[in-house]
């Protein structure tokens, strides 16, 4: 008798869903980043799906404390759109992570995942702090050494 292989999907309620917490103190951005889109993604599981939302929920602390190679801290910037007219406005990384340095993590993962709805279902998944401290200690988050 012949055996047929079959595909298992899982439905996104049953993934079983854990909190990580991440240290990114000295850490290089962009490594860091890659790694977290990963375990937003789910893409560290066996059941992982595309079409899925599989991953895990990862908080991030001391994400004033990060890091880029080279030259990067002076060079990069960050551009947006205010939709008036002339309304492009750029801000240095340096500027960026004396005002807004969660915001550093937040862009450089949301340009690791997918840009359509599954993205933006992703990225609420990603909490990140400046400092030492989060308000998440009742999900019992693991510490992730990455």
């Amino acid at each position: 008798m012949k055996q047929e292989k079959v595909t298992k999907f899982i439905k996104t309620e049953d993934a079983d869903r854990k909190w990580y917490v991440v240290d990114a103190k000295d850490k290089i951005l962009g490594r860091l980043a890659s790694e977290i889109a990963k375990i937003l993604r789910g893409k560290h599981k066996p059941i992982f799906t595309p079409n899925m939302d599989t991953g895990d929920f990862v908080i991030v602390i001391n994400a004033d404390k990060i890091r880029m190679t080279g030259k990067r801290e002076e060079q990069k910037t960050y551009f947006h759109h205010t939709q008036y007219p002339g309304g492009g406005k750029e801000i240095s990384f340096a500027e960026m992570m004396q005002k807004h340095p969660e915001r550093v993590i937040e862009h450089a993962v949301w340009g690791m995942l997918p840009k359509n709805r599954l993205g933006r279902k992703l990225i609420k998944k990603l909490k990140v702090y400046a400092g030492e401290n989060h308000p998440h200690s009742a999900q019992k988050p693991e510490t992730l050494s990455l």
